[in-house]
């Protein structure tokens, strides 16, 4: 499965993706996230990229009802990747239009 989602602690969840992320695997770790939110209030969200290739091609990944109905429960997104991958994951991730921090650490530095 390209994206696994698992809960570290508090509120603090690891997303580890990999290969190429389908829109329907990201939309049910989506659902995973809001039954979360809705159980303990704002996360915190660990993206770990590892054999990373980018998103399906020709999906609607442009459906931001997620992000509008709960960017607001989610207080802080770090994301560990290739360094090839930090301008569209951070683009992806809404980081310039989000209130809460959205930082990319290189996975070359020995973070992942």
């Amino acid at each position: 499965m390209p994206i696994t989602i698992q809960h570290e602690r508090a509120n603090i969840y690891r997303l580890d993706v990999s290969g190429r992320l389908g829109k329907a695997e990201f939309d049910r770790c989506q659902e995973s996230l809001v039954a979360e939110i809705r159980r303990i209030g704002p996360v915190r969200l660990l993206f770990v990229l590892s054999q990373f290739d980018g998103w399906e091609q020709n999906a609607n990944w442009g459906d931001l009802s997620f992000y509008v109905a709960n960017g607001d429960s989610i207080d802080r997104i770090a994301i560990v990747g290739d360094e090839k991958w930090r301008s569209e994951t951070l683009m992806f991730a809404s980081a310039d239009l989000r209130r809460a921090p959205v930082e990319f650490f290189s996975s070359q530095n020995g973070l992942a």
